[in-house]
């Protein structure tokens, strides 16, 4: 079956009593037992029970089960957001003397995690440029724990080729960790360009038009963890690696970033029409890039689904011809950017990404404000940028939106 149909009908990991067809809100803290003995088995691992709803609850169980059967993962897990997601897999793999791989072209708090928290405890950052092969092998070593990136970034949109970086980790025997955001599962199978372990910030598409935070894990069991000092020694679940036994029974347990419940509904529902809304707003999103370019005002347009841009044919083999629903345009100045964005009539001003409405943000002032120009300026932020998450109105309408803005 088809991912769609994957999504619609995963079955509950109990039958219903009452039938229903959409998973109940399990809003409890706590589960009773029988016997002290039943107790014992649960709260060991050793039996499936539910016994505190800071580890496990069945409407969060249910919402990983219907995330693993529409990708393909070998598990997944869910957390309250999506940094929460990316915190819980470098903390389970990162230690003190070891190092991080990763672009300096990152979303601003993942970029903070790593640059500052991260290095605080001891992980030294390795900032290359992750589309020079032969550069970023030169910076894997014995002490690389990871190596991190986002498949499109956020708002450079450099895409960086998989297969070819894959190729690298294996050699050097690294995991290779890849924020997926923003091109979901239905449409890109990251473990088919050798990603071993993805995060998904499931506020975004999944949650159906931002209805509540998340974050997803997927793990796709890929990777040898006897080559990871810090999983090595972890003696794996029944079924499960060493790295989703290493999250689920000591970092996710620890650090209490767990989903709630109500959220897990929420995204329940997201799953059943993610597909439709992202191949409606990915239309859309290179339809209005393509127009944008046309107005007077925009001195470029930055989307690699183009012709021209310099990630394109990387783009076009991983993503297909739509490449996410987020572009960005460049003005003459920070001012010309505020002056269009406080005009704009339908567009909302707000951050977020994959929202039903289309939302326009400045992210040098706003998600990047807090660094220093020289920090921008390394992250390649620059102030002339607006960034654009196209929503699902009609194209024509956002459009005329940006002419009146511009006029």
């Amino acid at each position: 079956m088809k991912a769609e149909t994957k999504i619609l009908h995963a079955h509950y990991p109990l039958e219903d009593p009452y039938g229903a067809l959409n998973m109940p809100v399990y809003h409890t803290v706590a589960y009773e037992f029988q016997t002290a003995a039943q107790m014992e088995l649960a709260f060991t691992g050793k039996s499936p029970e539910h016994v505190y709803s800071r580890i496990t609850n069945p409407t969060v169980q249910y919402f990983e089960q219907r995330v693993k059967a529409a990708s393909g993962a070998a598990d997944a897990i869910a957390f309250n957001s999506g940094m929460a997601a990316i915190a819980n897999v470098l903390i389970a793999t990162a230690r003190a003397g070891g190092n991080i791989v990763t672009s300096p072209h990152l979303f601003g708090n993942t970029f903070s995690l790593i640059a500052y928290t991260l290095k605080d405890f001891g992980v030294e950052p390795r900032f290359v440029d992750l589309t020079n092969i032969e550069e970023t092998a030169g910076q894997i070593d014995e002490n690389t724990c990871v190596v991190f990136l986002e498949v499109i970034t956020n708002p450079q949109m450099e895409v960086v080729d998989l297969k070819a970086l894959s190729q690298v980790c294996r050699e050097k025997g690294v995991p290779l960790v890849a924020d997926t955001t923003v091109v979901p599962f239905t449409a890109f199978r990251a473990a088919d360009f050798g990603v071993d372990v993805e995060i998904v910030s499931s506020t975004k598409y999944i949650s159906g038009g931002a209805t509540s935070l998340g974050g997803l894990v997927l793990d796709h069991d890929s990777f040898d963890w006897q080559r990871s000092p810090k999983l090595r020694a972890v003696v794996a679940s029944p079924g499960a690696s060493a790295f989703s036994t290493k999250i689920r029974r000591e970092i996710h347990r620890n650090l209490g970033a767990c989903m709630t419940p109500y959220a897990a509904q929420a995204q329940i529902n997201g799953l059943e029409t993610l597909a439709l809304r992202y191949e409606r707003a990915t239309r859309t999103c290179r339809e209005l890039a393509a127009r944008m370019r046309e107005l007077p005002g925009v001195v470029s347009v930055n989307y690699p689904g183009f012709e021209g841009h310099p990630c394109h044919a990387t783009s076009l083999s991983q993503f297909g011809e739509f490449p996410g629903a987020m572009f960005t345009f460049d003005l003459a100045s920070r001012e010309a950017c505020f002056q269009l964005i406080d005009r704009l009539q339908l567009i909302r001003r707000a951050t977020n990404l994959f929202d039903n409405k289309t939302l326009a943000i400045h992210p040098a002032s706003t998600i990047f404000g807090t660094f220093t120009e020289e920090t921008r300026q390394q992250m390649e932020v620059s102030q002339q940028t607006i960034r654009i998450s196209v929503g699902l109105e009609d194209v024509t309408d956002l459009f005329d939106d940006f002419k009146q803005a511009l006029a």
